[in-house]
């Protein structure tokens, strides 16, 4: 990815914060440390670099420091927070008012990483009003830097609405999650004869004003495709490598979440082996009397 210090004359600088930015945590060397912050800019440097830059999931504080320490680009605070958090089968129960502590947490945490926050179901489809209304409370209450709906064309009058009001958008075509049942199920899109759909999908919502459009269960040349048609970033998830970005769920790609994975997905740890590990030796010390021993006590 493009660097935020880039010298491009052409690409905005980030200067402090004209009315102010809170309390002052620890003084100016402190501020003079501060990491430079991702913005949507920098993901269209990016774009027209041919650079890459990396998007994870993230939904509490600890993974949004650790991802954003990583150097993690972007930090989603999914949807899929409804799978991976509250226990559901699927992402559609999720509520607004369930994502917004997700939200702020994440937020509040990553110093660096450039935060989206998914729209969950029912809370931006009936209207380009409802839309803006929940974007709103997102970035208000959330203090998220940019949201993401689902769907192609017919919401470009939405997005639009949402960009005027001063909300960044990032798009999502392909499969989409919240529609599984009106898609039959997990099912790859844009194959055949059907990958122009997306193309006319992808430009009508990057000309409504999106700043990015990703792409998930996607044949690789149709992602290909799309995003030649579009000067916006893309963003990939079982889109192949000519996206932009690629995001993963990260209870996927720690390797938390136990099951079958999805064929896209690249596991780079074993965190649920590890924690299995710890807490079964946590339960035997206890049991046996072994924790706390000495060295544990007042």
């Amino acid at each position: 990815m493009a660097s935020s210090n880039s010298s491009d004359s052409s690409a905005p600088a980030d200067v402090p914060a004209p009315y102010g930015s809170g309390p002052a945590q620890g003084g100016p060397a402190a501020s003079a440390r501060k990491p430079a912050k991702v913005r949507i800019h920098h993901l269209q440097q990016a774009k027209d670099a041919g650079t890459k830059f990396a998007m994870l999931t993230a939904y509490e504080q600890y993974t949004a420091e650790i991802f954003d320490a990583a150097g993690i680009e972007v930090l989603l605070v999914g949807d899929s927070a409804s799978n991976n958090v509250f226990g559901n089968e699927t992402s559609l129960p999720v509520t607004v008012d369930e994502l917004l502590p997700l939200c702020r947490a994440v937020a509040r945490s990553a110093k660096r990483a450039l935060v989206v926050a998914d729209l969950p179901f029912g809370s931006y489809e009936v209207s380009p009003e409802q839309a803006v209304a929940a974007g709103v409370r997102f970035l208000k209450e959330g203090l998220a830097h940019a949201v993401k709906i689902e769907g192609g064309k017919y919401y470009a009058p939405t997005v639009r609405a949402m960009v005027q009001a001063g909300i960044p958008v990032m798009a999502h075509i392909g499969f989409t999650p919240q529609s599984e049942h009106a898609l039959g199920g997990y099912r790859v899109q844009g194959r055949g004869d059907d990958a122009q759909r997306l193309i006319d999908d992808a430009v009508a919502l990057a000309e409504a004003g999106a700043f990015s459009v990703l792409m998930e269960m996607v044949p690789a040349e149709t992602a290909a495709a799309v995003d030649a048609a579009v000067t916006v970033p893309t963003v990939g998830i079982g889109a192949g490598k000519e996206t932009t970005g690629q995001v993963l769920v990260w209870q996927d790609m720690a390797g938390l979440r136990g099951g079958r994975m999805a064929k896209f997905v690249k596991q780079y740890a074993d965190l649920r082996t590890t924690l299995l590990d710890a807490a079964t030796a946590y339960g035997e010390d206890v049991r046996s009397g072994q924790f706390p021993g000495p060295e544990h006590s007042f």
